[in-house]
Formats: C-alpha cells, sequence, structure tokens
C-alpha cells in the first residue's frame, strides 16, 4: 500500500507543471523543428528600443516583466536601448551596425514605433550610398521591425495582431512570423521629410500643435483641451489636393485596406457644419461607418501631393487660426502622432513592401480557414 501511494504522489506531481516550463519545452520542439521545415525567420538576436515615457510610463515595466523572460526562454539575446529623449533611437539607429542582429523591436506607442521604422529605413539608404535630401526609389529594411504594444494609441500593433497585447506581439516575434508592409514617403520639393505610415493634414494637425505648445499640462487634459480648442475654432483649410489614383478590378477591390497592396487611403473632409463634423468624428469610436457623409470623400491612391494657400480678405481671428503654426510661414502635420511643419508643397509616396513587420495580416486570420496544431 505505501509503494502503491507513494506512485500516485510521484504521479500527480508529475501531472502538474507550471505553464512556464511547458512554454519552455514547446519553444525549443518549435525552433528545432523550424531549423528543418519552417519557422526560418527565428531571431536570435535583437536590437531593443525601449521608451519609458509611453502612455503611462509602463513601457519599461511591459518588457522587463512580459516580454524579456520571453525572449530569455527562447534563447534570444538582446541588446536593449532604454530611449533618454526624442529622437534617441533614431540617432543610435543611425550608427548601429544592424548587421549583428536578427531584428529591431519597439516597445512603445505608434509614436515609438514610426521613429523607429523611420531610422531603420534611413539606416538603409545610408548604406546604400542613397542621396536622403531624394529618394524616389528607396531601399528595403535590412531587417524586420518588432512591434511591442505599451503606447497611448497602438494601431499598427492592433493591425497585425488584431489585439493590443504585449505577449502576443512577442510570441510573433519569437515564432518569426513575418508580414511585409508598405511604407510612405513625405517629402517636399528638396529635402526628404520622413518615413511612415499614415498622417493627417488639417484638424488632426492643428489638434496636435495645439496639444504640443501645451506639455506642461498632463497628459490626458492636454489631448483634451487641444481637442475641444480646436474643434471650438474649427475653419476649413485652404489647400491645393492633387493625387494620382489607383486602379483596382472590382473583384480585388476588397483589397485596398491590405498593409502591402502599395496603395494607400485618401479621405477627405470638406467644409461642413460644426454638428456633421462631430457627428462624424464621434463614428470613429463606433461601428458606424464614419465615411458615410456627403461631406466625405475617400480615394485609393499611389501618391498625393498637399499644398497649403493662404486665404485673402481674412478678418483677425481667422488669420489667427490658420497662421497660427504659420507665423514662421508652416503649416503642422501630424505624422504617425509626431508634430511636423512645413511650409512648402508635401508630397506623398507609397512604396510597396518596404519593410518587414514580425506578425500577421489580421485580414488573412480572419478569411483563412487554417488551424494550428502545434499545441
Amino acid at each position: 500500500m505505501v509503494c502503491s501511494d507513494s506512485s500516485m504522489v510521484l504521479q500527480a506531481q508529475e501531472e502538474i507543471i507550471e505553464m512556464k516550463d511547458v512554454f519552455s519545452v514547446k519553444l525549443k520542439r518549435r525552433r528545432f523543428v523550424g531549423q528543418k521545415k519552417g519557422f526560418q525567420n527565428r531571431p536570435k538576436s535583437l536590437k531593443v528600443f525601449v521608451n519609458p515615457s509611453s502612455h503611462k510610463r509602463e513601457a519599461t515595466h511591459v518588457y522587463y516583466e512580459q516580454v524579456a523572460p520571453l525572449f530569455k526562454l527562447a534563447d534570444i539575446k538582446t541588446d536593449v536601448t532604454v530611449t533618454e529623449y526624442e529622437g534617441h533611437a533614431l540617432s543610435v539607429l543611425k550608427e548601429c551596425e544592424l548587421q549583428a542582429f536578427d531584428g529591431v523591436v519597439c516597445v512603445g506607442g505608434d509614436g515609438s514605433v514610426s521613429e523607429v521604422a523611420h531610422g531603420l529605413l534611413l539606416k538603409a539608404q545610408i548604406d546604400a550610398g542613397k542621396d536622403t535630401d531624394y529618394i524616389p526609389t528607396p531601399v528595403r529594411a535590412p531587417v524586420p521591425l518588432g512591434v511591442i504594444p505599451a503606447g497611448t494609441t497602438n494601431i499598427l500593433a492592433h493591425t497585425l495582431y488584431g489585439i493590443k497585447h504585449a505577449v502576443t506581439a512577442t510570441l510573433h516575434i519569437v515564432m518569426g512570423h513575418i508580414q511585409p508592409v508598405d511604407v510612405c514617403t513625405f517629402s517636399t520639393p528638396s529635402k526628404l521629410l520622413r518615413f511612415g505610415f499614415s498622417a493627417m493634414f488639417g484638424f488632426g494637425a492643428r489638434t496636435l500643435a495645439l496639444a504640443e505648445k501645451h506639455r506642461w499640462m498632463p497628459s490626458s487634459q492636454r489631448k483634451d483641451f487641444a481637442f475641444i480648442k480646436t474643434l471650438a475654432d474649427l475653419k476649413p483649410e485652404e489647400c491645393e489636393l492633387s493625387f494620382l489614383p489607383l486602379q483596382i478590378p472590382q473583384e480585388d477591390s476588397h483589397e485596398n485596406d491590405r498593409l502591402n497592396n502599395g496603395s494607400m487611403a485618401l479621405i477627405v473632409v470638406q467644409n461642413t457644419s460644426r454638428t456633421e463634423f462631430i457627428k462624424h468624428l464621434k463614428r470613429y469610436a463606433s461601428i458606424k461607418n464614419q465615411f458615410n457623409f456627403p461631406f466625405v470623400e475617400t480615394y485609393t491612391v499611389q501618391e498625393v501631393k498637399v499644398q497649403p494657400r493662404l486665404k485673402s480678405g481674412l478678418d483677425a481671428k481667422e488669420n489667427t487660426y490658420l497662421n497660427a503654426a504659420s507665423a514662421e510661414g508652416n503649416y503642422p502635420w501630424n505624422i504617425d502622432g509626431d508634430l511636423m511643419k512645413e511650409a512648402s508643397e508635401v508630397h506623398v509616396r507609397v512604396h510597396p513592401q518596404l519593410i518587414n513587420l514580425y506578425g500577421v495580416n489580421t485580414d488573412d486570420l480572419e478569411s483563412s480557414q487554417a488551424t494550428c496544431n502545434c499545441i
């Protein structure tokens, strides 16, 4: 009876296994299988950037508590830079020997990711001997970029993973899931401004410009104040807009919102009443179609040019608004959550599959019947 009891106790102990141990076994199995059949993109060494100021200053905690342990379990070596100022990651990447790494990871929000993506692509142009003031045909980023969501806005991470979840994002990096993504260049006639994924001119840019002038306020209060103030002073922008449309066959029309089809969505909100504009804004937070208004036009395009123009015959108040950021002749742009000011025409071009991101296109997952049998 004693032996029988001992055997039963041993059996019970063996069945109680902590999840971290099971996960470790699975990672090692997949790594071994990946060397022969798949997962060829599994990284062994990563350059990591952590923005400690993201959101509620939680990015450092997210990385060291949730992400770093998984990298360690997967035997991935990391070189970590905790950024100390805006543009720090860009400065490091310009001097970084990227051939020493299999990928780059950014822990932060959309603004941080945009800076790292810009740095990666700018470094690629420098290494290729390109003129960085004029890049009509940029070369691709040499290594993939991983996005760990830890910011106020995490739109790119949600697009890649279908959820704002640091562990999910980390697992995509560990497994080496690669998703080619289109990137835009934003340039004036004389220079490249930056690489980026999205931009706003007009209301969204002026809101950001006003918020940046009140950085002494707490983040949430600053954004709410800027939004309400800009909405109260709402005026139409005077600009000349031209674009090159992308011809999409009718049967492929559902493809126009993908991450890598060589197109971008141009959304033009024309002059309307403040009440109607607010209705349009509210729909961004609902399931209703925010574009189903007579004053909203949408186009699928390859290139866009925006030329700001000063109105003549304005009263003092209108001139104050339209020149709020133009006292020096500059107009605000919101590029991936970062403020840029330019006086001249801005030319936006989309470049197909210019960078690889760790993740998958969630549209593919939703339309696919594929299942996973490895767990």
